[in-house]
């Protein structure tokens, strides 16, 4: 496995749709290896291909319970997902993202998820997420589609290291 550097804005690869993923063969899994040790080492809850230089359409997300730190993170590894239904009730938190340093912003995402897509193996998956999770989804579905969170706010801010660590 190797730590990957991340891509950050204004690159041009941040602003492409990824391409689908048709094999699923070693070197996909040597770049989803890479994705993970890459989110783990920045530390990230999320990286998607294009944030390593890649306009491909794989996702990985490593969340855990809002309310209790002791139930252990899940990994989550999506090839080729979408978003295939979402709420209407809407929620405001503020994100950040390793491809944009040192800014965040407040960002209205739907509430509960639904996301299709496949795992490492071309198995097809299904997950209903809710809360920061589907943030996080929602967050890591905008780069495979060549969108940034800062397309999706109009309240941008500066933020220092410390504080960006506490988030």
């Amino acid at each position: 496995m190797t730590i990957r550097d991340i891509t950050t804005f204004p690159e041009e690869v941040l602003r492409k749709k990824g391409k689908v993923i048709e094999t699923f063969d070693e070197d996909l899994q040597d770049l989803v290896d890479d994705m993970i040790e890459t989110m783990r080492d920045a530390p990230g809850v999320g990286l998607a291909a294009p944030q390593v230089g890649l306009s491909r359409r794989v996702i990985v997300i490593e969340f855990g319970d809002e309310e209790d730190e002791d139930i252990p993170k899940q990994l989550f590894v999506l090839i080729n997902p979408e978003l295939i239904e979402q709420s209407q009730e809407t929620v405001a938190g503020i994100e950040g993202c390793l491809s944009v340093p040192g800014l965040v912003g407040e960002v209205e995402r739907a509430k509960v998820v639904t996301v299709k897509g496949l795992d490492q193996q071309g198995m097809p998956l299904k997950i209903r997420a809710h809360g920061w999770l589907a943030r996080i989804f929602q967050h890591e579905i905008d780069h495979i589609n060549g969108i940034l969170y800062t397309e999706r706010t109009d309240k941008i801010w500066q933020i220092d290291e410390e504080e960006m660590d506490s988030m």
